[in-house]
């Protein structure tokens, strides 16, 4: 009897130590702001990226930190919010990150892009046509992006974003069809990891998966097998504490080009290549 007590003393002192750690684990221990702060991260294809934190600014009332980035980003098809972000804010409630007008210029670049590759490939399979696709694209992206949640609970799933999209393209002003995305982001910490990188091998990292579902929405009567699924992306972040990021993989896929059905016989071009960045060097200030 004295022994089941006992059993059952130390569970329950188990069970309250494990909510004590839980309720302790702050979003802000995995993204330090100490000014001059620096992390040198590398790609894979050998490129180089340093971002560095630097003072920031107050916006309505409320402190925001920033980084500054060697190199500058040029082509905004290239921005990542996890990796490029200006401004951020730390709070109890987590790591919110500031991105609303980059976030719109690089899905707008974004969607540029892939309206390039269709009128190249519709040009090269429409010889006999002689007007070009014009198009129009807008974006709306919100104003924070939630990164990280304070508490930090596992496997339970928060709304990172949300992002409207318009496009609209056509021969003629009276053929054109409107497209309009809405992506909905998600994150969920999966585990917790050891990371092996050239700073270092981290321990006991948060392992976060970001995940996209995008809805497409047709200004015109279209069948649903007369289309694919938009692309999503799955981007993966790993945060070690009191250092920050350390690890980030992505894979994307076209969200415009992903509709059209590969029944058309379009040679239309792969999805991009996935992208990977891993710590090379960091320095956090005291």
């Amino acid at each position: 009897m004295l022994k089941g007590v006992g059993v059952s003393i130390f569970l329950f002192y188990v069970f309250v130590c494990t909510i004590s750690v839980k309720g302790e684990e702050k979003a802000v221990n995995y993204f330090p702001a100490t000014i001059g702060s620096y992390w040198v991260y590398e790609d894979q294809d050998g490129n180089e990226l340093k971002r560095t934190v630097i003072e920031g600014e107050e916006i309505a009332g409320e402190t925001y930190h920033a980084f500054s980035y060697e190199p500058e980003i040029e082509d905004w098809v290239d921005f990542s919010r996890f990796i490029h972000p200006e401004l951020f804010k730390l709070s109890d409630k987590g790591i919110t990150l500031s991105v609303k007008e980059d976030v719109e210029k690089a899905f707008h670049a974004r969607l540029t892009k892939e309206m390039k590759m269709f009128i190249d490939v519709f040009k090269n399979e429409t010889s006999n046509v002689e007007a070009e696709p014009t198009y129009t694209i807008k974006v709306e992206a919100e104003k924070d992006f939630m990164l990280l949640n304070t508490p930090i609970d596992l496997n339970e799933e928060w709304n990172t974003s949300k992002i409207n999209a318009s496009l609209t393209f056509g021969l003629t002003q009276g053929d054109s069809v409107t497209i309009d995305f809405t992506i909905i982001e998600t994150g969920i910490v999966k585990r917790k990891e050891t990371v092996e990188t050239s700073a270092g091998t981290f321990e006991n990292c948060l392992k976060v998966q970001f995940r996209t579902e995008t809805v497409a929405t047709f200004d015109q009567d279209i069948e649903p097998d007369e289309v694919d699924p938009p692309g999503e992306t799955v981007t993966t972040v790993w945060f070690a504490p009191n250092v920050g990021i350390v690890k980030y993989h992505q894979v994307m896929n076209h969200m415009f080009l992903e509709l059209i059905p590969d029944e058309e016989g379009l040679p239309l071009p792969n999805a991009p290549e996935p992208k990977t960045l891993e710590l090379k060097e960091y320095e956090i200030k005291k």
